[in-house]
């Protein structure tokens, strides 16, 4: 089989291929390390780091639905600094793109947090979640607000050099005001799309069957919605685009291309079968030998409309 190019670029970030492991899903590397080889991974992208350690949510905080799961862990992680003294130390041992992903509650702390990690060599980009609560605000989301989202690219973009992407809210009517925001302030991409709002309720205790009653949804009920999401910022604005939301085999991913990823994040299927990236890459490299394809990222936004 003669050699195809699996490289991928999202802005000057250069990957092997365009399988990334997902935010939350993998924890720090270390967790998967021994299921999967991670020097064979396009990306990693670090469980949500706040300046603070913070314990999440109390119990029950993952419950099973049909196609999916739904979780309120509530940005539970060590903070930035232990993640720099604990985490950074075994990263540094393999040849595999870093992504920190930060979650917080204020600009000023988004800012903070980047500052801190920026000068980590190990860290070749930052993901910053927009979509969890905004103490300062009474509790509004930044992912729901368009000013809130540009606010915090333009000021993270001010604090680091390195590629900036934003994850986006599906829970928005455009998703593509989003990313043109983004790409308005600095950003060099956007991760489309973070977990659906769900809940779920035990039918004979008529409680909720999670402790913080609403969760995200994940997993592959989901993959329709977010493939349409990302075929709506590749049709309207011109952004990087890294596709996530219910892919559980190559074929998912291959359609996440075509409508206009960039590259890929695997979630869900992470719980499934840990070993689930290595096997989706060489099947990949198959598809492409199969249909004549020498450069995967031909596919990105090949849509026939």
């Amino acid at each position: 089989m003669s050699k195809v190019d699996l490289s991928v670029s999202i802005g000057s970030l250069k990957l092997r291929n365009p399988i990334m492991l997902a935010s939350g899903t993998v924890g720090y590397g270390n967790e998967i390390a021994e299921f999967t080889d991670l020097n064979k991974i396009g990306a990693i992208v670090t469980k949500s780091l706040s300046l603070k350690p913070r314990k999440g949510n109390p119990p029950q905080r993952i419950v099973e639905t049909p196609a999916g799961m739904l979780n309120a862990i509530g940005l539970a992680n060590v903070g930035v600094e232990e993640f720099i003294k604990e985490k950074i130390p075994f990263l540094k041992k393999y040849d595999v793109p870093l992504i920190c992903n930060i979650a917080a509650s204020s600009v000023d702390e988004y800012v903070e947090c980047t500052k801190i990690l920026n000068v980590e060599e190990t860290i070749k980009a930052f993901e910053i979640n927009v979509s969890c609560p905004n103490v300062k605000d009474g509790g509004l989301q930044f992912g729901n607000n368009l000013s809130a989202v540009g606010n915090v690219t333009a000021k993270v973009r001010a604090a680091t050099n390195k590629p900036l992407i934003i994850k986006l809210s599906p829970n928005v009517s455009y998703i593509s005001e989003f990313a043109q925001v983004v790409k308005d302030e600095g950003g060099d991409a956007v991760s489309a799309i973070n977990t659906l709002v769900g809940t779920s309720f035990n039918i004979f205790t008529k409680k909720p069957k999670l402790f913080n009653v609403n969760g995200g949804l994940s997993g592959a009920a989901i993959k329709p919605v977010a493939l349409a999401k990302v075929l709506e910022i590749s049709r309207k604005v011109n952004i990087p685009i890294i596709g996530i939301g219910g892919i559980m085999n190559w074929k998912d991913v291959v359609e996440f291309m075509i409508v206009g990823a960039s590259a890929v994040q695997i979630g869900t299927l992470n719980f499934i079968d840990p070993a689930s990236s290595e096997k989706i890459i060489k099947e990949l490299e198959n598809y492409c030998f199969v249909s004549g394809i020498q450069k995967i990222s031909d596919l990105t936004a090949s849509y026939i409309i």
